[in-house]
């Protein structure tokens, strides 16, 4: 008979695992407070108590080029914040794409409300540039037709790829494809921001989407700015 040996001491039961929703709460709230502090820090250090969310004084704008459609031709475009001058145009940037079935209707919708409530002269400096985060189906055309759709002071962007990744970087937006179905059949999933450029080029505030229906708040913001290069 052959002798079986000692089975090992069996290791003491460890602490149970974490359900995965707790682990996505803690996470959650994690980076909130890392954006309240930010927030917070932000609102320190500016003297004006935007409704959005401030940028450090002197905080510079990324340049960009892409094309848009001028009348029944496309044509460069070039955003260069350093040629900004005191009393020139303010811009108000978004990323988005013409395909998108809620957010970016609703984002130049609630930016072209807040320019149509500025005074006349006020109104005039303030525009807003859309960047597309879908270069492979946004055309200039479809981009111009789209932006034009919700006011006259609106220009849709084509940047293509690798810029588009290199400008989406600089002003920390994230997109990715989603729901895909097809190559022209999918949806973007992206970064909600929209960012005020003053006439300098520098980042002043900006919003979340949710901020935007907030419109007499977001109104002040804007002439802030216009009135405070």
């Amino acid at each position: 008979m052959t002798e079986t040996p000692p089975h090992p001491p069996l290791a003491p039961p460890g602490p149970p695992a974490r359900p995965w929703y707790v682990s996505a709460l803690l996470a959650t709230a994690a980076v909130t407070l890392l954006l309240l502090a930010v927030w917070g820090y932000a609102r320190l250090k500016s003297p004006y108590p935007f409704f959005g969310t401030a940028y450090p004084a002197g905080t510079r704008a990324a340049g960009f080029s892409g094309t848009v459609q001028a009348g029944e031709r496309e044509q460069p475009f070039t955003f260069t914040p350093d040629s900004g001058q005191a009393g020139g145009p303010v811009t108000a940037l978004f990323f988005g794409f013409t395909n998108c079935p809620n957010i970016c209707p609703l984002t130049l919708s609630y930016l072209n409300r807040v320019r149509d409530a500025l005074p006349p002269a006020q109104r005039e400096r303030l525009r807003v540039v859309l960047v597309s985060v879908d270069p492979a189906r946004d055309t200039p055309a479809r981009l111009n037709e789209y932006v034009s759709f919700f006011g006259k002071a609106g220009v849709g962007v084509r940047v293509p790829e690798p810029a588009l990744s290199t400008l989406a970087a600089a002003y920390g937006v994230a997109y990715q494809k989603a729901d895909v179905k097809g190559p022209e059949s999918y949806q973007i999933n992206h970064t909600t921001a929209t960012y005020l450029i003053d006439a300098r080029g520098q980042l002043r505030v900006l919003w979340d989407y949710t901020q935007l229906p907030q419109l007499e708040r977001v109104k002040a913001d804007v002439q802030y700015v216009l009135e405070t290069p």
